[in-house]
């Protein structure tokens, strides 16, 4: 009996406490978080309609603290999604170090504090074209800039009149690239036009292949 009554007693001499230092006894939240990965500038956050800016680290690789200005009381829920992605970079929610699943979404209170990872990923695209001509077997087409190689089926009804459509793995925005034939098909010489380039933000298409007999 002595036990429940000295609790509400305590409760009662903190909220004084806190009253007489100018606090609240209501609990409130920052909405605050990380972004990893941002390399280019125009990322904007929202969360309940309000925009936030993000702005990239100044050292490369480094993560980036936010923070809504706006607190949240216990029991409210928040929402935090990309609303702008930045220049050449895809971001979304991801999940925490130590986590399982995305922590954009909650309610405030659940946890002691929000602390959101935002992730940021460099846009990657395809390149390739067309190969025509091709009779023989084994052409195998590589990127010499990044990895990743091509090989070509046989045409079931040589010649191929037909151009045939080929891609290699995607490669990321502002990076070099450079297609070449590492091996030619059986009695034939395969020739690539408009081989090097940089990835902007479209898939690459013109890289042409031609094969006659050799």
């Amino acid at each position: 009996m002595k036990s429940s009554l000295i609790r509400p007693a305590l409760a009662l001499a903190l909220a004084a406490s806190l009253a007489a230092c100018g606090g609240s006894d209501k609990a409130e939240f920052t909405v605050a978080g990380s972004v990893t990965g941002l390399v280019y500038d125009g990322l904007v956050l929202t969360n309940a309609g309000v925009p936030l800016k993000v702005t990239p680290p100044t050292a490369a690789g480094a993560a980036v603290r936010f923070a809504f200005p706006d607190k949240l009381e216990y029991g409210d829920t928040y929402a935090v999604t990309v609303a702008t992605p930045p220049a050449h970079q895809n971001c979304e929610p991801g999940v925490p170090a130590g986590g399982i699943y995305a922590n954009n979404a909650d309610t405030a209170g659940r946890l002691v504090t929000i602390d959101i990872a935002i992730v940021c990923r460099i846009n990657t695209r395809s390149i390739g074209g067309t190969i025509t001509g091709l009779t023989g077997a084994g052409l195998v087409l590589a990127n010499g800039s990044t990895g990743g190689s091509y090989s070509a089926a046989t045409p079931e009804t040589p010649p191929s009149t037909t151009p045939i459509t080929y891609a290699l793995p995607e490669v990321p925005f502002n990076t070099t690239y450079g297609v070449t034939v590492s091996k030619q098909p059986a009695g034939q010489i395969c020739t690539v036009a408009n081989p090097t380039g940089t990835m902007g933000d479209v898939a690459i298409t013109n890289i042409n292949v031609t094969c006659v007999a050799a």
